[in-house]
């Protein structure tokens, strides 16, 4: 009988799926998905080949359950950091800091493109998660736009093309470049949306930005707006 991890068996196979991610996420910055075998995680996690179909029937649905699981952390943790915050600008520059944050391991990863390995259906519940991001991002400039913050505009436009920008800009690990990257592409977005900012507003942005995590924008794309994923 395998160890138990934690104190109870739901703890086990919490902790369990969380050292599946993190290989997961390693292996991604070293290979493409298509070389990464259940071998692979199971040996970079530490746990036994069996482990890992007692979770995941498959690699897809590992790439899946990760994806669900950061997103879900993601949105966590950038509400979070929305409480509070009143401004309608400030809310929509806490968003942008937070897609600043996001690591695109996927994105950058070596290999084919994931759309070429991944099913249609593997595909389709991927772009759900950015689907819910963005329907957040949309909430976002809508209320901006009621409250007159910003002008009216066509939101469904500006939520894919605020979308592409930010999940095509890589930001600098260190600063100042960081810091002055980041300055830059809120000024850039706020502007675009039609946002009245001052120039004090922008000396501020930190290195650190609320949400940082490991989820990436996979290689995909929205079929309708043509977002990447």
């Amino acid at each position: 009988m395998p160890k138990i991890i934690g104190g109870s068996l739901q703890e086990h196979r919490e902790q369990t799926r969380h050292k599946l991610f993190a290989a997961l996420s390693t292996l991604m910055t070293e290979r493409g998905f298509d070389a990464i075998s259940f071998a692979d995680v199971a040996a970079a996690a530490g746990v036994g080949r069996t482990a890992v179909y007692n979770h995941f029937a498959d690699k897809e649905a590992l790439l899946i359950g990760f994806i669900t699981h950061e997103t879900e952390q993601y949105l966590n943790s950038l509400r979070r950091a929305l409480d509070g915050v009143t401004d309608p600008v400030e809310r929509l520059r806490t968003y942008i800091r937070a897609q600043l944050g996001l690591k695109r391991v996927f994105h950058l990863a070596p290999g084919p493109d994931l759309r070429a390995v991944l099913s249609r259906n593997s595909q389709r519940r991927l772009r759900d998660h950015v689907t819910e991001v963005e329907d957040l991002l949309r909430s976002l400039i809508a209320d901006a736009v009621e409250g007159g913050a910003l002008p009216d505009q066509d939101i469904a436009t500006t939520v894919a093309l605020v979308s592409s920008c930010l999940s095509g800009r890589q930001v600098p690990e260190r600063d100042p470049e960081r810091g002055r990257a980041i300055r830059a592409t809120e000024e850039f977005v706020l502007r675009a949306v039609g946002a009245a900012i001052s120039p004090q507003s922008m000396r501020a942005a930190p290195s650190q930005v609320p949400g940082e995590r490991g989820i990436a924008r996979v290689g995909t794309t929205r079929a309708d707006t043509g977002t990447p994923v």
